[in-house]
């Protein structure tokens, strides 16, 4: 049991038959009245965020959230298919369960599985990768002194905002939460 007063950023937790993580808190000291904890709460298996406030000495189960290593096989167009290394186990994810998680990843390329009692509820793809250019336009000489950037599509399909001076065929790596690019790979 976490009470509300050692609440951190990150931290799972069970309330209202629902698995909600910590995004911010706040310990609050009015001068008038009782303490109390201002919070950020986001739903994990709808991506919902709600404000909350709680007492200090309210106290909720922490929620056990397994992270697994798998393999992102392929697209068949209705599925999405992921195997354990391990135990070569596949499952299939409809493309509403994966959303915008995989639109950086590689097919064959490793990702975590989060889940709860069970259930997959989302992917968390590697944190850089790299990828080659499949289109974008002709990069000009000396435009560079404001940082300039044009778009660019990857072999994935995603659109990235690069410098002027990256061209079609070079690999670049991306940092997959934001979508920005890092640098020449």
């Amino acid at each position: 049991m976490i009470s509300a007063g050692d609440f951190r950023n990150g931290i799972t937790i069970e309330m209202d038959n629902n698995v909600y993580q910590i995004i911010d808190f706040q310990h609050v000291k009015p001068g008038k009245g009782a303490a109390f904890v201002r919070t950020s709460l986001k739903n994990i298996k709808n991506g919902g965020v709600v404000e909350k406030s709680f007492r200090p000495t309210e106290k909720f189960p922490a929620a056990r959230i397994d992270r697994a290593d798998m393999q992102y096989l392929y697209n068949d167009g209705d599925f999405y298919y992921f195997m354990d290394v391990n135990t070569f186990e596949q499952i299939q994810m409809t493309p509403d369960a994966v959303g915008d998680s995989l639109k950086f990843v590689k097919e064959n390329e490793m990702v975590k599985m989060l889940s709860h009692n069970g259930a997959v509820f989302a992917i968390e793809p590697p944190l850089f990768v790299e990828l080659e250019i499949t289109e974008t336009e002709p990069g000009f000489k000396g435009n560079t002194a404001t940082g300039a950037t044009k778009p660019a599509i990857v072999e994935t399909g995603a659109q990235v905002q690069v410098p002027l001076f990256v061209d079609n065929g070079e690999k670049i790596k991306i940092d997959t939460r934001t979508g920005e690019y890092l640098s020449r790979a």
